[in-house]
């Protein structure tokens, strides 16, 4: 929809323009909204059921909003798509500095503009994405930032008192009158900051310098918290929060599917790397696995949460990752393998917060466990749980008698056989070595018999791993960026070995 092109305030009136608060406007554009079974939060997934019926009732209710979560969990990304519910347009006083409404002006300068000119005064259109501000709570906001303050420099050129309300220098709140105004980490706002909102929220009545200004500003709020800075870094005043009508909590994906698609959304990822490199449904659910593991780890802080920001950036790492061996090797594609799931681990360790027990253990070794724990929870997804067999033994006539289709490959490492699988090796490499394994094309074949030799691959790789978070075989990592399998007795015997030499050493 083009501007309107009424230009004064005479035309406004005679075009039929109803003035309505904020409030009222959002209101009445969710009902329509609703009516016509739109919903104005686009990209929003997983909310479905919860928080965005919450947000509806408050906006019906013209409720101020307060979404209290951990990070990572859209309360920015909620607030900003209520500028949908606003007007596409709206008339404001020509040269307004808070976009006064020709029909109740509350500064000054449009009061008295408007006494002077009447029905000629000259009106702007405002369109609604202009209608949002947004500010960071930190610890050096002040007042003059979000109210505002006296300018002296004005005060001067103009030869005029400091009482004077034109020498007013109007903070970021003013200016979002017939607007939304977001206030992001509230906590973070030291109290007597706090305090300067109270009458805002409730009489309108704004203080600046010592003298007291009438001006009912007409603001749609939203604040958002996190529930940990309630106790680490500072909390939200009562008598602040008793003004803020609704508080509105949030949460993380509830399944792994609602995951993988917030994640496949946000992803930035070009369009070149996905025409080189194909990333299997299994390698999208291991990912979105990860950061339930690491939502429930004793290691990760989960007062801090873990955001959503892991998954995305972790599905970008592993693209990448794909990408950069595709781009040595000069291949035109390739498939993610499991192996590239070492190229996140940046991605992991970088959005996490540990507790003591994980800072002992360490960021990296908290990592590739999250990694391992997300394997062990896929894999029964995929093949059946290793345990079911664990009575069968390891004797290939008690596995026989069981069917453990595992077994033969469980063998092949005992009898002493191990297998490197490099993350930069070439996909034929990668799989020729896959194939020296006795029994491991076969227990893939048995289970997935129409799956293609890139499938296969993958599947052969995320079946030794799964055995290896089973403690059926070992598996290590190698330096250059890898894993080496082997066998479980031997390698726990290699161990033993290893601590007696030392042992004699120090004695000797």
């Amino acid at each position: 929809m083009q501007q309107p092109s009424i230009r004064t305030f005479g035309e406004l009136k005679k075009a039929g323009y109803t003035a309505r608060s904020v409030k009222e406007e959002v209101r009445e554009n969710l009902v329509k909204a609703i009516k016509d079974n739109n919903t104005p939060f686009h990209g929003i997934l997983g909310y479905e059921d919860s928080v965005i019926p919450d947000v509806e009732r408050a906006l019906l209710s013209r409720h101020n909003i307060l979404f209290l979560g951990l990070r990572g969990q859209a309360k920015t990304r909620m607030a900003r798509e209520m500028v949908n519910l606003l007007d596409e347009w709206i008339p404001v006083v020509e040269g307004s500095d808070i976009n006064d409404s020709p029909f109740a002006p509350i500064s000054l300068f449009a009061r008295n503009l408007l006494a002077e000119k009447g029905d000629d005064t000259p009106i702007n259109w405002l369109h609604r994405n202009e209608r949002y501000g947004e500010k960071l709570a930190t610890p050096d906001v002040s007042v003059a930032d979000l109210i505002g303050d006296v300018d002296p420099i004005k005060a001067a050129n103009m030869r005029l008192s400091f009482a004077d309300e034109h020498v007013i220098h109007y903070g970021i709140i003013p200016r979002s009158h017939r607007g939304i105004f977001v206030i992001n980490e509230l906590p973070d706002l030291q109290a007597r900051i706090q305090v300067s909102l109270f009458n805002i929220l409730q009489e309108g009545d704004i203080q600046i310098r010592g003298f007291k200004l009438r001006m009912p500003l007409d603001i749609l709020f939203v604040f958002t918290a996190n529930p940990e800075d309630y106790t680490n870094r500072g909390s939200i005043v009562t008598p602040l929060k008793d003004r803020i009508e609704s508080q509105i909590i949030t949460h993380y994906p509830k399944t792994v599917q609602v995951s993988r698609a917030i994640t496949e959304q946000e992803a930035d990822v070009l369009e070149e790397q996905l025409q080189k490199v194909d990333v299997p449904e299994m390698c999208k659910m291991l990912i979105e696995h990860i950061a339930m593991e690491a939502r429930k780890s004793e290691y990760v802080d989960q007062k801090s949460g873990v955001s959503a920001r892991l998954t995305i950036s972790a599905y970008e790492n592993l693209v990448s990752t794909a990408e950069l061996r595709a781009l040595k090797h000069n291949s035109p594609r390739t498939m993610v393998r499991i192996a590239d799931f070492l190229g996140i681990i940046p991605s992991i360790t970088g959005k996490i917060e540990l507790v003591y027990e994980g800072e002992q253990e360490g960021p990296l070794n908290v990592a590739y466990r999250l990694l391992g724990q997300a394997i062990r929870a896929l894999f029964v997804e995929y093949f059946p749980d290793p345990q079911s067999y664990k009575k069968a033994g390891r004797s290939p006539k008690e596995a026989k008698q069981r069917n453990n289709p595992y077994q033969p490959i469980i063998d092949w490492f005992g009898k002493g056989n191990d297998l490197v699988l490099m993350r930069d090796d070439t996909d034929e490499a990668y799989r020729q070595r896959l194939y020296t394994v006795d029994g491991l094309y076969g227990a893939v074949k048995n289970f997935y018999p129409n799956a293609d030799d890139a499938q296969n691959a993958l599947l052969m790789e995320f079946l030794l791993h799964g055995l290896s978070e089973y403690s059926l075989i070992s598996k290590k990592g190698v330096e250059a960026g890898g894993y080496s399998f082997g066998d479980i007795l031997g390698s726990m015997m290699n161990m033993n070995f290893n601590v007696s030499a030392e042992d004699e050493e120090e004695d000797f």
